[in-house]
């Protein structure tokens, strides 16, 4: 059903991921959509920049060929996507290990020896966790009891040495915290997707994931430069002067924006990340591989030239490092210093680029966390983002498919675009509410 006399069904604020699956997903069944995105760009905290003919990403980011909204929604082929090496490197007291995926990597099963990298006991752990990770339905963390991820890594019958050796500094880059602390739901569905997928970037950038998915919307769809000062009875306010009316408005934006946008919206804490990008004239280390530090003075850091070749002008290379919080002064100096010990190189030689800190870089997931949170927010109001699910692309594009679901009545053959006053939202199974009400 299309939009009436010019008004549009909905309008989505903010061209994120989110915003842009909803979008898709609305106008793929007929409705009248427009995306109103505040930036000269689509993508949120997904884009990228030129800078000096280096790529420079938004942040470090990476993605996973497994997520089950990627394979549906994304021609992978058309982001000629370059791998990381399966595996990660940590630099201990001891020098530098080595954990390869023995699966893609079976010549690497050396580098897993008993007394090299773990004991005989945490590699059986280790074997377990990962065998049922990988069979489990994409559902199963939902229906279990949610703890730290610490706890749960105990449980498992793992030491405290190998978690401090090898989860904790993995996992800190991933979780945007340095505790173990987030939720053994997200942890499992993280270790399931790594197990399954394959971390990569695209050759154009991060910033091409984004570009794409808005490349597949109607012409005109999505108003760049158009931000939005609130909402109104009958859509919303332009903060240039002017409204927009329409019949529902999905709210798409980052968590602080969102609580702005919606007065009593409950939003999560953010994590806080930085990350330096350095150039220097030759690769510290020639594989594209995630280096690691087991004492935390960074999260992880990355040649990424040697991931894509065309993240760097050639004879140059760019490698990227990011650390939790601000960039404080003097703290670009500490990093350095760590790096050179980490490369064995003089990281003090190589030039800043750019440090880029990104304040709501993944939202805080302690237990008990619940997979996804409802979309509707009011009548005619809904909400959708990473922040209300998991902190990842799999969970900003299923947030987004989700704020489509109240309109699923008027697609089976409802006379009006306009979901009742009394809408529930999406129907919940009464298995679904009562894990809810457990969460």
């Amino acid at each position: 059903m299309a939009a009436t006399r010019g008004v549009p069904d909905v309008l989505v604020v903010g061209a994120g991921l989110a915003g842009l699956a909803c979008a898709h997903d609305l106008a793929r069944a007929g409705f009248g959509v427009r995306v109103l995105e505040a930036s000269d760009g689509v993508g949120g905290r997904m884009r990228s920049d030129r800078h000096e003919g280096f790529v420079l990403d938004r942040g470090f980011q990476v993605f996973n060929t497994s997520y089950p909204q990627v394979r549906r929604r994304l021609p992978l082929r058309e982001l000629r996507l370059r791998p990381f090496t399966p595996g990660f490197l940590v630099h201990t007291d001891d020098g530098v290990l080595r954990f390869a995926d023995p699966t893609r990597k079976p010549h690497r099963l050396g580098d897993l020896r008993p007394g090299r990298f773990a004991g005989g006991r945490d590699l059986l752990a280790l074997g377990a966790l990962s065998a049922r990770d990988m069979v489990a339905p994409v559902r199963s963390p939902a229906r279990g009891d949610d703890r730290t991820t610490r706890t749960e890594l105990a449980d498992a019958g793992f030491s405290e040495e190998f978690v401090e050796r090898f989860f904790r500094p993995f996992l800190s880059g991933v979780f945007l915290e340095d505790e173990l602390e987030t939720s053994s739901r997200f942890f499992h569905l993280v270790w399931r997707s790594m197990l399954r997928g394959t971390l990569c970037l695209p050759s154009e950038g991060i910033g091409a994931v984004p570009r794409l998915l808005a490349a597949a919307l109607p012409p005109e769809v999505v108003r760049l430069d158009t931000p939005v000062a609130r909402l109104t009875d009958t859509g919303v306010a332009l903060t240039g002067g002017g409204e927009l009316p329409a019949r529902a408005v999905v709210v798409a934006t980052g968590p602080v924006q969102a609580a702005a946008l919606l007065p009593g919206l409950e939003v999560p804490a953010c994590r806080v990340v930085t990350t330096y990008y350095h150039a220097a004239t030759r690769s510290p280390l020639p594989e594209p591989t995630l280096l690691t530090d087991v004492r935390r003075r960074f999260l992880n850091t990355c040649v990424l030239s040697e991931v894509v070749p065309g993240y760097a002008p050639a004879g140059r290379a760019l490698i990227a490092t990011s650390v939790l919080g601000d960039d404080r002064e003097g703290r670009e100096n500490e990093v350095r210093g760590a790096l050179s010990e980490a490369y064995g190189t003089d990281a003090g030689a190589w030039q800043l680029l750019r440090a880029r800190t990104v304040p709501d870089a993944l939202p805080a997931m302690p237990p008990p966390h619940p997979l996804s949170r409802t979309p509707r927010f009011a009548p005619g109001r809904y909400v959708c983002g990473d922040h209300r699910a998991t902190g990842s692309v799999q969970g900003a594009l299923a947030s987004g498919a989700r704020a489509d679901r109240p309109w699923r009545r008027v697609r089976a053959g409802m006379t009006t675009a306009t979901p009742p006053k009394d809408d529930p939202g999406p129907r919940v199974s009464p298995r679904a509410r009562a894990r809810r009400a457990a969460t």
